[in-house]
């Protein structure tokens, strides 16, 4: 991916549906008894990916980028993902609550995705017992199984959103009643919720850190609408600001940016909004701010990457903590090659703002590293090349097109 940086981006864009949501709401399919429809799904890599392992399962799938996916689950008789299919994104592990609850049995490889740090899935499997099944861990080889799950009181050690998805999908069809405490609070867990209630499931509190569910033998065909991207509303936001441009977001949800747009008001960027839309305008000088990731409403560990590459060129001295994953500050190596001024403690990054960065050739590592690598070329002098681009693609649809539409000066090449 070539960028020539140095142009402000200008205009309006259209944010795409919610990547969290879909890698969420497809495996869900499998619990319903008859078709249903997606809609608004971003046309990205993770979610090709699971329409090629519903297929594997046996599911008659019909996908539409850009208009609608109908899964008719009914013929779906596998229970297997294979390691290969597993290894292709990291909500893969999402079909282990999803067969769980539709067949009572489900086997799935430790998943793939990127490499930010451990992300372990013990609360999962803690879970998924507490229900009734018997799970086993062998050579990163998961099998869960039971006679019948039955509904019980789920608590987790430690707040997981991955955790909370799998119990519910594992819960909706449960004999009796579940109840998740501590449970994760994200905008993608309150829509997965809404897409299985639409199903007919019974589920009470998402948004909430105590979720109810009352199971449900018979889920029927349903169409639904997934929210839009949160992540990628804010790395938009983010583009904006880093090159002092003027953008309307459109199609997004501002309350879901509430900790974003406070962070860039205190740098002295101006952010406005509307019922579905956010403007954003910078023409002066960032000022430094302080940032701790944390779960949902705080801010999210998702932007943490792109917003430090703001942070780079801002006025003083700004210190990130990364409170979530231990290994997701390996992107500011990258754009220290740019000329960034960063030392790393720990899981804490201490930046002090220079007044430019200069293009070269950088590494993507993961896909929000990527987006902070984008970020960084959008703001830099000269011409940046961004390596292993393909990691932008899991989880960012169209994103050259999108930013060209802004003004951009971005176009992808084959590397040798």
């Amino acid at each position: 991916m070539l960028i020539t940086g140095g142009n402000p981006l200008m205009g309006e864009v259209r944010v795409s549906g919610g990547k969290n949501t879909a890698v969420a709401v497809i495996p869900a399919t499998l619990l319903c008894d008859e078709p249903c429809t997606i809609e608004n799904l971003p046309d990205i890599s993770d979610v090709y990916a699971l329409v090629d392992i519903l297929r594997a399962l046996g599911a008659r799938v019909d996908y539409v980028p850009n208009a609608f996916m109908t899964v008719d689950p009914r013929p779906a008789e596998g229970w297997q993902v294979s390691y290969d299919d597993s290894q292709r994104l990291r909500a893969s592990y999402y079909l282990l609550g999803a067969l769980l609850g539709r067949r009572n049995e489900a086997e799935v490889y430790l998943p793939g995705g990127c490499a930010i740090g451990a992300r372990p899935i013990d609360q999962h499997l803690k879970g998924f017992a507490a229900l009734g099944a018997e799970v086993e861990q062998l050579g990163g080889r998961i099998t869960a199984r039971a006679d019948a799950l039955v509904g019980s009181d789920v608590f987790f050690d430690v707040v997981t959103v991955g955790g909370t998805i799998n119990v519910m999908l594992a819960a909706v069809k449960a004999q009796g009643n579940t109840t998740i405490y501590n449970a994760a609070k994200e905008p993608h867990i309150v829509d997965l919720a809404n897409f299985l209630n639409s199903m007919g499931a019974k589920i009470k509190g998402a948004g909430t850190d105590v979720i109810r569910i009352r199971g449900q033998q018979v889920l029927h065909g349903t169409t639904y609408a997934v929210i839009p991207d949160q992540i990628e509303t804010g790395t938009l936001m983010i583009a904006a600001a880093a090159t002092h441009g003027d953008v309307v977001i459109n199609g997004c949800i501002p309350t879901h940016m509430d900790a974003l747009a406070a962070k860039l008001l205190e740098m002295g960027v101006r952010v406005t909004d509307s019922d579905d839309a956010i403007r954003v305008r910078s023409n002066g000088q960032h000022r430094a701010v302080n940032i701790k990731t944390q779960v949902y409403p705080g801010f999210p560990t998702d932007l943490q990457q792109p917003m430090s590459a703001l942070l780079t060129t801002a006025k003083g001295t700004s210190i990130i903590q990364e409170t979530i994953y231990e290994s997701r500050l390996k992107h500011l190596s990258e754009i220290s090659r740019m000329g960034a001024q960063v030392r790393i403690v720990d899981r804490t990054a201490i930046i002090d703002g220079v007044t430019d960065l200069y293009g070269g050739p950088i590494t993507a590592t993961d896909l929000r590293a990527g987006a902070a690598l984008v970020i960084a070329g959008l703001m830099a002098k000269g011409v940046t090349e961004i390596y292993e681009p393909h990691y932008i693609d899991r989880g960012y649809e169209n994103i050259e097109q999108k930013l060209r539409s802004l003004g951009a000066v971005i176009s992808r090449e084959k590397g040798e």
